[in-house]
């Protein structure tokens, strides 16, 4: 049975695989600029921010399901098309903040409206610590050469997000992003200071 079970965990893979090559290689001979995706990824997690500010939870995880393809293809599209440019790994990040706070602020405005106010504040917890998660790394990132460490990314988030959104159990995900993202702060704090110290370690050696 396990033998099986990899067997066609394995297909699926290799088939989702394959659908997203053939996605990409379709975009990129259409010429399509891979800043417009960017933007388009954006735009549609816009969409699903007015969705979730007025209760339409499972439509807005569609559209978020939806801004991802946008969102995985930008990158792929512009190597595949040689586009690759400094700016453009720069205004995906800019998007991405966007659409992060979009999401959260639409539900922030649904919490509002029907007089939630303990997960007004739930969902204030949860924006502190997307934000500061993405500052520590890119702060951090300034003094050491990588400061990927942590429980929850950007990936984490928007997946827990589509999974409460579908699933209707937005409280029960926000808990764990509002927990978790303010945890990976800490977390990237620490592992800054350990490898600070060993760098000045290193330093004072020499």
């Amino acid at each position: 049975m396990a033998i099986l079970t990899s067997v066609i965990t394995r297909q699926i893979g290799l088939g989702g695989k394959y659908l997203f090559d053939r996605l990409v290689a379709v975009l990129a001979a259409s010429g399509v600029n891979p800043h417009l995706l960017t933007f388009t990824g954006f735009a549609i997690n816009l969409f699903a921010a007015y969705l979730f500010a007025y209760g339409y939870f499972r439509g807005a995880g569609l559209a978020i399901l939806g801004a991802a393809v946008f969102d995985l293809t930008d990158g792929p599209v512009a190597r595949a098309t040689n586009r690759v440019t400094r700016f453009g790994g720069f205004f995906d990040s800019v998007m991405d903040r966007y659409s992060d706070l979009g999401l959260l602020i639409g539900l922030l405005i649904y919490y509002g409206r029907v007089n939630r106010f303990f997960y007004v504040a739930l969902v204030a917890m949860a924006v502190i610590g997307s934000v500061m998660t993405s500052y520590t790394r890119a702060r951090a990132e300034n003094l050491i050469s990588s400061c990927k460490v942590g429980f929850l990314e950007r990936a984490e988030r928007v997946v827990l997000i589509i999974i409460g959104a579908l699933s209707d159990r937005m409280g029960a995900v926000l808990w764990v992003i509002a927990v978790l993202s303010n945890l990976t702060v800490i977390h990237r704090c620490v592992h800054t200071w350990q490898e600070t110290r060993r760098l000045g370690g290193q330093t004072s050696a020499s």
